[in-house]
């Protein structure tokens, strides 16, 4: 199957890592010829590559398999763009450096704390530093690769542990409210219950007070009613014995 690679230019894509120019690739079946193998010396010929191209070829796949190329559908057609294989040169860092500074500027990122901005530029700026290094040296490109991994697993262990904090503290925040509203129910209705018994307490009291009046008042009569007594018997007890002192003198 046939393709045809054309390139088309594209703005600055709003990354820090660089890239080639994208390239749309076109396949053409009705273009696809098979031509008879030519039999004879020329056909057995094998070119042989040269160490530099190997060497090349194989750091190109490496990029590919740290970075991987994007892919995109455009006009109906695929476009593919890969990370670039150039060698960096001393003014492309101090460039790599200026462009972070002026986007961390540009997109307001935080200077503390946790800042999503602030993340995602310094992720870019780490992945171009891999390609730079990458480019002159694979191993050490593959190891730097190995701590954005172990970085980017950090972050995530400590973004799944920061979300599953969250929720527990919403879990319990609801059951806080949930908690509230049940108190303040139930002092609702101990306020109630409070009025009833203060209404109770009253009317006992009320029939305290009563039963005390009541009993006063019989205490009082009979008291009364006992001195009359006293003094009828008092009264009865000095006629009988101004009777019995006439009886004893008119014996004499």
């Amino acid at each position: 199957m046939a393709t045809t690679i054309k390139e088309r230019r594209f703005p600055p894509m709003d990354t820090l890592v660089k890239y080639d120019i994208p390239i749309s690739v076109t396949t053409h079946p009705e273009k696809v010829r098979k031509e008879p193998a030519k039999i004879g010396i020329a056909a057995c010929k094998i070119p042989t590559p040269s160490a530099p191209a190997d060497a090349r070829r194989e750091t190109t796949e490496i990029l590919n398999r740290i970075l991987p190329p994007k892919e995109w559908e455009e006009d109906d057609q695929i476009w593919t763009q890969r990370v670039s294989s150039t060698p960096a040169t001393r003014l492309d860092v101090i460039n790599l450096q200026e462009q972070l500074d002026m986007r961390l500027q540009q997109r307001q990122a935080r200077e503390t704390g946790i800042c999503p901005v602030r993340r995602q530029l310094y992720t870019q700026c780490f992945d171009e530093l891999i390609r730079q290094v990458t480019i002159n040296c694979a191993e050490r490109g593959l190891l730097l690769l190995r701590v954005r991994d172990e970085i980017k697993m950090t972050l995530a262990a400590y973004q799944t542990l920061y979300q599953s904090s969250i929720a527990f503290g919403m879990r319990k925040a609801l059951q806080a409210e949930q908690g509230k509203e049940d108190l303040i129910n139930t002092a609702e209705e101990l306020k109630v219950q409070k009025i009833e018994l203060e209404r109770i307490i009253v009317e006992l009291r009320l029939k305290y007070d009563q039963s005390e009046k009541r009993s006063a008042e019989l205490r009082e009569a009979e008291e009364k009613k006992h001195m009359e007594e006293v003094q009828f018997l008092k009264k009865t007890n000095t006629q009988l014995k101004t009777q019995l002192e006439g009886i004893i003198a008119a014996k004499k």
